[in-house]
C-alpha cells in the first residue's frame, strides 16, 4: 500500500517539475499599462508596474499558505 501512495507522489512531482518548466510566458497587459509604459523612457515608472505586479501576484499565495498551514495544524492535533 504505500508503495502505490509513494509512486503517486513521485509522479504528481514529477509533473509539477515539468509543468513548472515548460510553462510559456505570458507577454500580456492592459492596454492603459502598455500605453504608459511606452510612451515615455521612464524607468522608475515601469520598476513601479512590476512591483506593484509582484505584491498583487504574492498576496493570494501568502492566504494560502496560511490556510494550507492551519489545516496542517488542526490535523497534527487532530491525530
Amino acid at each position: 500500500m504505500t508503495i502505490k501512495k509513494n509512486v503517486k507522489k513521485v509522479i504528481g512531482y514529477t509533473f509539477l517539475i515539468v509543468l513548472g518548466l515548460f510553462s510559456g510566458t505570458a507577454n500580456a497587459q492592459c492596454a492603459m499599462c502598455r500605453a504608459a509604459l511606452t510612451s515615455e523612457g521612464n524607468a522608475t515608472q515601469a520598476a513601479a508596474v512590476n512591483d506593484g505586479i509582484v505584491y498583487l501576484m504574492v498576496i493570494p499565495y501568502i492566504l494560502v499558505a496560511g490556510i494550507g498551514y492551519a489545516v496542517y495544524r488542526m490535523k497534527m492535533k487532530k491525530s
